[in-house]
């Protein structure tokens, strides 16, 4: 609506916020799934054939693959930003540009450097950093800007919330598994604990730095639920 209307100033706005929340989602997303991968996978597929050595083998591919997970939402945002513009080529050599990008990742990681399927899980996340990267930087050449001091500042808070809570939860998954072992009991318990507690300290962590993004998050929750939280996390 901002670009048909030719209000470039709100499309800016738009945008910033967007990319602000995508990346509210997904950063402490990616460093819950590295850290507790091992106990989400655990405690769903572990039993039978799938032992404990294949749950390592897929936790790490599912770490690797965290590290895009910004990349892969903020691409949903930024092609559609291109398209709005009446521009439809450039999100498409971008697109063409990754298979080669894909390619040499491939063939450094996997062939090169003997990462076997974790390499291919990092060639992945790293075409969809660099798509990103590449769409941001054309799309701010091509609007002369897109608030980015602001969305550099909430990425920062975003990323310090999220680093305490990888602290938390590490903690929190080092300690039951020095109680309970490796079994898939303990994966259980690990994603029962490690994850509320995860939600909760961002959550705190997150009001404490005033990240607007988490703001207008909780704004969305039902009234009850944002109640709740407010009483439990006045911050």
């Amino acid at each position: 609506r901002s670009a048909a209307s030719g209000n470039l100033d709100e499309f800016r706005s738009t945008l910033a916020r967007s990319l602000g929340f995508v990346f509210l989602l997904t950063a402490p997303s990616s460093v819950g799934l590295a850290i507790l991968g091992r106990s989400m996978i655990g405690a769903i597929y572990q039993g039978g054939r799938f032992d404990a050595y294949d749950t390592r083998q897929t936790a790490a591919a599912l770490t690797c693959y965290a590290l895009g997970l910004a990349g892969y939402a903020a691409i949903k945002v930024l092609a559609p930003a291109f398209y709005a513009l009446g521009d439809s080529r450039t999100p498409t050599l971008v697109s063409l540009a990754s298979i080669a990008i894909n390619y040499a990742l491939v063939a450094a990681l996997v062939g090169k450097a003997g990462f076997g399927h974790r390499g291919l899980a990092l060639s992945t996340a790293g075409v969809a950093v660099s798509g990103c990267a590449a769409l941001l930087v054309l799309l701010r050449r091509r609007l002369a800007g897109i608030h980015g001091r602001d969305l550099a500042s909430s990425a920062a808070r975003i990323a310090a919330a999220s680093a305490v809570m990888g602290g938390a939860i590490w903690a929190s998954s080092h300690a039951i598994g020095l109680v309970l072992g490796a079994g898939r009991a303990a994966a259980l318990a690990d994603a029962a604990v490690s994850i509320p507690l995860g939600a909760v300290v961002f959550t705190l962590a997150g009001r404490l730095l005033r990240i607007a993004e988490l703001d207008l998050a909780l704004q969305t929750l039902p009234r009850r639920i944002r109640s709740l939280v407010e009483r439990v996390l006045p911050c």
